[in-house]
């Protein structure tokens, strides 16, 4: 076995792409298993993305959420991005943990995503989303691109077509911001690009 290829971990899910999708969200990578409530995106119980969602389009943090088995609410959560035409995924498909967690800071990233070849699969897509500093540090090196402020966008073109690149708080609750004022940002964004 190389020793190089020690504890390098691959994606473990494939892309969620409805054939509607408008918005691709790109997460960095998810969190080490033992730290998964379901499987599917941001399973980390304690990661606040699908209560951000709730909050924003139900009025109700709770809305995907199950207290009783602390855990989320996957078949609604895939109906609701299925209708909506959200796409998921992260900016890296190969990466290793530097540490024993889930900060992105210590995450070397192996391989980066193909996010050209996730927007051909996606041809109505016209924003991607990126929820955190990695994933938006990957994308502008990826495209050659500045980084907008967060809550804000900047365009680029990506195969003759015209992209936006929103740059969205972290849904992690390490990142300092309260969860309302996270929503705040992640409203505006679904408003502008059409999907509330």
């Amino acid at each position: 076995m190389n020793p190089l290829n020690i504890n390098i971990e691959e994606h473990p899910l494939e892309p969620f792409l409805p054939h509607n999708a408008r918005l691709l969200m790109l997460g960095s990578f998810p969190p080490q298993r033992k730290r998964w409530c379901m499987e599917f995106y941001y399973p980390n119980f304690i990661n606040d993305m699908w209560r951000i969602v709730g909050h924003v389009f139900f009025d109700d943090k709770h809305h995907f959420v199950d207290e009783k088995n602390k855990c989320f609410k996957k078949d609604c959560l895939i109906d609701f991005l299925n209708e909506k035409g959200i796409a998921l995924f992260d900016t890296a498909t190969a990466i290793r943990r530097l540490q024993d967690n889930a900060s992105d800071k210590f995450l070397e990233v192996i391989t980066p995503t193909d996010v050209p070849l996730l927007l051909k699969q996606i041809p109505h897509c016209k924003a991607i989303a990126t929820t955190g500093q990695k994933a938006t540090d990957i994308i502008c090196e990826t495209f050659n691109i500045h980084q907008p402020a967060i809550g804000s966008y900047c365009t680029f073109v990506v195969d003759e077509k015209t992209v936006r690149l929103y740059r969205m708080p972290s849904s992690s609750r390490a990142y300092p911001m309260k969860l309302e004022k996270k929503s705040d940002f992640y409203r505006k964004m679904w408003e502008e690009v059409g999907i509330l």
